[in-house]
């Protein structure tokens, strides 16, 4: 009986192994522009410019350099959202058939829209810092030409701190950031032991010293096969509710639209403040914030 019990003990154990070897690794990853390789001007960010084209598809071998690297180190399955502007910037022919693109826009979480607990992983590819960062290439949060701040329960955040507490709050950690070394500073401000891919160097708003595309696809790679590799070292960014998000416009005349909708308090003339007891409404309010205009047609 001993030798029986013992026997289904050890089976049970091996099962248990297997099946946790055996479980997928799942990375999502989130992918912005003004962070990518060489981007200083709004000339690559967007349909107007003369050089958005080709760094369309600098932006696209970033994230497939990511999931490269991420490959190689064990992941097995990967959704990549497209994350700027109008979030149609990514050549998705281009991607492994295995890949899911997550592309458009008003999605409900918006740079993170997808993200689950079966994800093993999220890394942020091609972000930036924040807009009450003094340093930092197209340093904004949410839209450069709105908002002069935004605060989650009080800290001022970036993008990056947002989309790592939305990570984090279905419990999957942040492993890689690339962009500039203002935007990789940030996370690590969340996450000391993040992998960094630092691919410029701000001088101001509009310029960086860069390393060229091939030297930033590569080192995004590295970082990327590196941050599967220690996988077990990383621990979810954690923002405990409940939450208020006061965003600081600057203009005076959106918060005091803004400040009609019930819920919102006004805090003075150029800021409001929104409360929630999920980082989900609060996600979907800064979509709502960032999207709505009153001359909206189908």
């Amino acid at each position: 009986m001993h030798r029986t019990l013992t026997a289904a003990f050890i089976l049970a154990t091996l099962a248990g192994t297997l099946a946790t070897a055996q479980r997928p690794i799942k990375v999502f990853i989130s992918v912005d522009m003004e962070g990518i390789t060489g981007v200083v001007t709004n000339e690559q960010l967007g349909p107007e410019g003369f050089e958005y084209q080709r760094f369309r598809e600098f932006m696209t071998a970033e994230a497939l350099a990511a999931i490269e690297g991420a490959r190689e180190a064990g992941a097995t399955q990967f959704v990549v959202a497209d994350s700027h502007g109008n979030m149609q910037n990514l050549l998705i022919d281009r991607f492994p058939i295995d890949v899911t693109i997550i592309r458009g826009g008003n999605r409900q979480l918006s740079m993170m829209h997808g993200i689950d607990s079966t994800f093993s992983a999220a890394m942020f590819i091609g972000y930036h810092s924040a807009t009450t960062n003094t340093q930092g290439v197209r340093a904004h949060t949410m839209s450069s030409a709105t908002f002069a701040g935004v605060y989650l329960n009080g800290r001022a955040i970036a993008e990056s701190g947002m989309n790592a507490a939305l990570a984090g709050s279905v419990g999957v950690p942040v492993v890689l950031v690339s962009g500039d070394e203002s935007a990789v500073g940030e996370v690590r401000t969340l996450v000391a032991d993040v992998e960094g891919a630092i691919v410029k160097r701000s001088i101001g708003f509009h310029s960086a010293a860069t390393l060229t595309p091939a030297a930033g696809q590569a080192l995004i790679k590295e970082r990327a096969r590196a941050a599967i590799t220690r996988l077990r070292d990383f621990k979810p960014h954690r923002v405990n509710g409940p939450f208020t998000l006061d965003i600081v416009y600057k203009s005076y005349l959106p918060a005091e639209v803004m400040a009609l909708l019930p819920g919102i308090e006004r805090r003075d003339a150029h800021t409001i403040r929104y409360s929630a007891q999920s980082l989900r409404d609060i996600s979907r309010f800064l979509v709502f914030s960032t999207a709505y205009r009153s001359d909206l047609t189908p």
